[in-house]
């Protein structure tokens, strides 16, 4: 019953809690569950590892010296459509395959070919020349060191006896050489990226279209060789300073190196323990460092700078770290290689083609290009652009300028030049990291 208040008549408690109720169903929105996204797409699929065709007859071939072919948007387009790209994509992701789920020590050297032991005893004669190159006093410089290309003659000298060693007929010789004298870095600008390392897969191909180096040696080479060419590598930059081929590198990963990452996120695929974001965590970096490229990438990626952290060194790796496991990566690193350096025009436009890698028909060649140096005496790096007056340099202007002359030292370089002088153990933080 109702009660009345100075004549006032108030409602009951029940009609007062059903006004209050509706009152407030028509203040506050409707609540509705939280959708969870859709996970983002990828708009570039996985590229897939094309067929590795046989070996060419070589009883009536012609053999000659490889030269630049890539000249224009053009000539790309062929070369993106050729058999020679096929025949490139599968050799790579081939030994990239052969990695598998692999650790580096799973190879028995006791059973591998011979051949094998000659590519590794070749790298260690290249080590020993830089024992007999020693780099000259710059006076504390960590630019590229002169004495580099005093190395490169020394290689150059000795280049067709080792050939000769590997069982590579005589008229290939002067074809494989060339492949040969540019894994090492670029002669005139002292520099080094992932071109230069793109070239010793080329070699190992053109050793493949010999019939040298047979599918079943494919692990041997991503697992023993390639890590061994890494570590010349290494070596021959902290000893002569070799310049980045690029202001950050192509892909951002590290300031040389591309290949370790496909072929280090394929050894890590199904890992049961090592996850993307391990690559934090330093104690699992030092135990399997040396099983996995990836690890060991990484490692040696952190030991060459001043900063302690990946998000501030490498943001890029920092990234792809958060990746839900290792497949993710290695599909990541798949379209990387693809769409990043063979679909690069100033990448490619230093690629060099012979008779074992062929150009595409209709391709430019270097003799019909006015102002088109060869690869060797290119001053220059990126984008050349050709024109009816001949071919000229284009200015980057996503870089620092160094592909004009406004040379970029390596850390690698700071480092080592602070190690000489003493300062450089341990790492300086970032303030607030």
């Amino acid at each position: 019953m109702p009660s009345a208040i100075d004549g006032i008549s108030l409602p009951s408690r029940s009609k007062a809690a059903s006004l209050d109720k509706s009152q407030t169903q028509n203040r506050l929105p409707r609540l509705t569950p939280r959708r969870k996204a859709p996970p983002s797409q990828n708009p570039l699929p996985v590229p897939e590892t094309p067929s590795l065709p046989p070996p060419p007859d070589l009883s009536n071939f012609s053999f000659h010296e490889p030269t630049r072919r890539i000249l224009s948007s053009h000539d790309h387009e062929l070369f993106q459509a050729s058999p020679t790209y096929d025949l490139l994509t599968s050799f790579v992701f081939s030994l990239s395959e052969a990695a598998a789920d692999k650790k580096i020590s799973s190879i028995d050297l006791a059973e591998v070919p011979d051949v094998i032991h000659h590519l590794c005893s070749l790298l260690s004669l290249v080590e020993e020349t830089i024992i007999r190159c020693p780099p000259a006093d710059q006076g504390g410089s960590r630019f590229g060191n002169p004495a580099f290309r005093d190395f490169l003659d020394t290689i150059a000298s000795q280049s067709q006896s080792w050939h000769s060693a590997l069982g590579v007929p005589p008229p290939a010789i002067p074809e494989a050489s060339i492949y040969l004298h540019n894994f090492f870095g670029n002669r005139t600008r002292i520099d080094y990226g992932s071109g230069h390392e793109l070239n010793f897969l080329l070699w190992l191909l053109c050793l493949n279209r010999l019939s040298i180096l047979s599918p079943p040696t494919f692990p041997a080479l991503a697992l023993v060789v390639f890590p061994r060419y890494i570590t010349l590598m290494r070596k021959i930059q902290s000893t002569y300073y070799l310049e980045p081929a690029g202001s950050h590198g192509v892909w951002g990963l590290d300031d040389y190196h591309f290949l370790p990452f496909l072929f280090g996120a394929s050894q890590l695929l199904h890992h049961p323990y090592i996850r993307p974001l391990s690559i934090h965590n330093e104690l699992v970096l030092e135990e399997e460092g040396d099983e996995y490229l990836y690890l060991s990438m990484v490692r040696e990626t952190m030991a060459s700078k001043s900063v302690k952290g990946l998000k501030w060194t490498q943001p890029m790796l920092d990234d792809i770290s958060g990746a839900k496991n290792w497949e993710k990566v290695e599909q990541g690193m798949r379209r990387m290689f693809v769409k990043e350096v063979l679909g690069k025009l100033p990448v490619m436009q230093h690629f060099l083609f012979g008779s074992l890698v062929p150009a595409a028909e209709g391709m430019s060649g270097e003799e019909d290009v006015r102002g088109v140096r060869p690869e060797v005496e290119e001053r220059e790096g990126g984008e050349v652009v050709v024109e009816d007056g001949g071919a000229r340099h284009v200015h980057r202007d996503d870089a620092w300028g160094d592909c004009c002359g406004i040379k970029i030292p390596s850390t690698v370089a700071a480092s080592e030049e602070a190690r000489k002088k003493g300062e450089g153990e341990g790492f300086r933080r970032i303030p607030f990291d």
